[in-house]
């Protein structure tokens, strides 16, 4: 299996400066590399965040995320031309974009999209303009053409090539006012996942991920896909979401083939877990996950 190869990101260009750009350090500190086969491969500082909302794109840091975007894309593919696994430590989850961007200028790949959220929203339906709310939309090519096509190579995903997995946020978003799924984008919320079994659904969804032309499949880890009794340490919390140990399967699951091709981890937020404990057990969690790349 490919060496691990660890990558900074701890942009909030598309959230806010909240904590979450303190991630990597703190699972870094926590022991995510512990027993595995992995190299620090480099950190992609951000620009200066801006609070002020663009008035063309209605988006907070538009420019300043294609920017970043395409320079996290040249650290993952300088990555994939090692022959590495990238593993992506953000940061908030505007950095997916980034991350695709690689992927994009090497062909046709897909998506597993681990989130409690959709992040489906178009910017006049995003009340903070935020592209932490619209990272799955714009890689798919709905919103501002800055950030729907990077480098002119935009769409970064085609509908098709995209599972969404235990999400939550049906009623939340509608009410809202999000714009809808495409019906090609294939979406198992939390309780088609719960229906299904976690590791039923994650199998249905690698075999999906797997049947078309694609190259092979990016997986998007946002923490808030975990049940907020046990990760509390995000920015937006809503009830429910899997255990750790749905999250490790369906990790393992994901990563234990040859057609997954990297992983980030977004959204966790350091400040709000004061002891650490949290960022331990997610940790643990992820090396579990990532051991099948490595064993």
């Amino acid at each position: 299996m490919r060496e691990l190869a660890i990558i900074e990101a701890p942009s909030v260009l598309g959230l806010r400066p909240s904590g979450v750009q303190d991630l990597p350090t703190a699972l870094l500190d926590a022991g995510l590399t512990a027993g595995l086969d992995a190299v620090r491969a480099g950190r992609v500082e951000p620009p200066a965040y801006d609070p002020v909302r663009d008035a063309d794109t209605g988006v907070l840091n538009a420019h300043a995320i294609a920017r970043y975007s395409a320079r996290l894309a040249d650290a993952v593919g300088d990555v994939l031309d090692t022959g590495r696994f990238p593993v992506v430590l953000g940061g908030d989850c505007s950095i997916l974009l980034g991350n695709l961007l690689a992927l994009r200028r090497r062909g046709r790949h897909g998506l597993l999209f681990l989130d409690g959220h959709t992040d489906f929203y178009q910017p006049s339906a995003e009340p903070n303009g935020e592209a932490a709310s619209m990272e799955l939309a714009l890689a798919t090519g709905r919103g501002p053409r800055s950030l729907t096509d990077l480098e002119g190579r935009g769409p970064l995903l085609r509908d098709e090539d995209v599972v969404a997995l235990g999400f939550r946020d049906a009623d939340e978003s509608a009410e809202a006012g999000m714009q809808p799924l495409p019906p090609d984008l294939h979406a198992v919320d939390l309780d088609g996942v719960r229906a299904a079994g976690a590791a039923t659904a994650a199998h249905r969804a690698v075999d999906r991920l797997t049947a078309g032309p694609s190259a092979g499949f990016w997986v998007h880890l946002d923490v808030d896909v975990l049940d907020d009794a046990i990760m509390p340490a995000v920015d937006y919390r809503i009830p429910g979401g899997l255990t750790w140990e749905e999250l490790e399967i369906a990790l393992r699951t994901a990563l234990a083939g040859t057609r997954a091709v990297g992983l980030d981890v977004t959204i966790f937020n350091p400040r709000l877990d004061p002891d650490g404990t949290i960022a331990v057990r997610l940790a643990q969690c992820l090396r579990r996950g990532l051991a099948v790349r490595v064993g």
